[in-house]
Order: structure tokens, then sequence, then C-alpha cells
């Protein structure tokens, strides 16, 4: 799979309501047949950043996204939102899904 996290730095101004700026893009992303997540968070350090954890099945499903009408679409709707250009790790790692984190493991 692509596993993807991205920073976004968002302006002050902007970072309450960026849930809704972004959710038609996120909708539309979560909804791509190649998409396994799609997850933002808000920083508890900084409240203007969001970090977007995702991933897709393969870079066949990575390449679909980047060249969809949504992401281009986001690609003009979502800078003038932004304080500066979004971090990013990629990476293609081995699965499909979440691994269980067996130091902290809890009886189920």
């Amino acid at each position: 799979m692509i596993f993807i996290t991205a920073k976004f730095r968002v302006r002050s101004e902007d970072a309450d309501a960026w849930p809704e700026i972004s959710r038609s893009f996120t909708e539309a992303t979560r909804a791509e047949s190649g998409c396994l997540w799609f997850d933002w968070s808000r920083s508890l350090d900084d409240p203007n950043e969001y970090v977007l954890v995702e991933a897709f099945r393969d870079s066949d499903a990575g390449g679909e996204h980047v060249n969809s009408d949504h992401f281009r679409q986001a690609q003009q709707d979502l800078p003038p939102h932004l304080a500066e250009t979004p971090r990013i790790v990629s990476m293609e790692v081995p699965g499909t899904d979440w691994s269980k984190l067996g130091e902290l493991a809890v009886d189920d």
C-alpha cells in the first residue's frame, strides 16, 4: 500500500473551518475504490495544524487519486487557506491495513 502522512498549516482565520473547507475533497477521496483510509486530525500543540493520514491500495490507486478531478479541484481550492506548503511523508509499505501495536496489547 501507499501510506502517506501530511501536515497542513492552515491560516489561523481558517483553522476552525478546515474540516468544512476540505470536506468535498475528503468525501470524494474516501469514495475512491483504491482509498483505504483518509483521516484528518488536529494537532494538540498547534491549533492551526492538521495532520492527514491516508493510504491507497497500491501505486495505481495512488495515481488515480492524484489524477482525479477532485484532486485537481483541491489544488485550486485548498492553497488559499494554507499558511505554508504542506509537508509530506509517502512510503510504499507491505499490507493493506493497520497492524496491532503489540507493546501496548490489550486483552480483548
